[in-house]
């Protein structure tokens, strides 16, 4: 069982913002699958559906980002999904607007939401959907950028990768995180 994990914060205030690109994922792939978010008692709203027969599971953490780990830890027991089965999808300063890259593993790369999932889960073992978001701040204004929102060329950009990032899923569900890397990283 799969479950995809699209990180933002919730609230208008950031409806739109850079750091909710995982959000804005987690509703495209809902549209495509043709089902809705609801709550179910956990600290995130989720979607339930299938993919070619297999059952998928999308969630939207409640808790700010930063705390994403109780989310993910939560929906992992209630959907019974084991951690390398769980694509975490979100924003990465360190890859342009526009650009996706998908792993198997690794480090946070600074991205608290990420770093907190490590923590919670002890583990660095998941896979995960970067998609760039640019890092065309001054020091220090980090915070500000990512919870801005796109210029209309970065916009272009992104909902391109939005595209992309779809089909990225979908072949991480037909066939694994290994096929999706060799189909989708460029």
């Amino acid at each position: 069982m799969s479950l995809i994990v699209g990180l933002g914060n919730i609230g208008s205030r950031f409806e739109g913002t850079r750091h909710n690109i995982g959000f804005e994922l987690a509703d495209k792939l809902a549209r495509e699958l043709s089902v809705s978010f609801r709550t179910d008692g956990g600290p995130f709203l989720i979607a339930e559906g299938s993919f070619k027969g297999k059952p998928v599971h999308i969630i939207k953490p409640t808790t700010l980002m930063n705390l994403s780990g109780r989310a993910v830890s939560s929906a992992l027991a209630l959907t019974g999904s084991r951690l390398e089965d769980c694509l975490v999808c979100y924003d990465d300063i360190n890859l342009p607007p526009g650009k996706i890259r998908l792993r198997p593993s690794g480090s946070a790369g600074g991205h608290n939401g990420i770093q907190n999932i490590i923590d919670r889960m002890q583990s660095r073992e998941f896979p995960r959907l970067r998609i760039g978001i640019g890092d065309d701040f001054s020091r220090g204004r980090q915070s500000d950028y990512v919870l801005g929102q796109f210029t209309s060329v970065q916009r272009e950009e992104v909902d391109r990768a939005l595209e992309d990032s779809v089909e990225a899923v979908f072949t991480f569900l037909r066939a694994g995180i290994d096929m999706a890397m060799n189909h989708h990283n460029s």
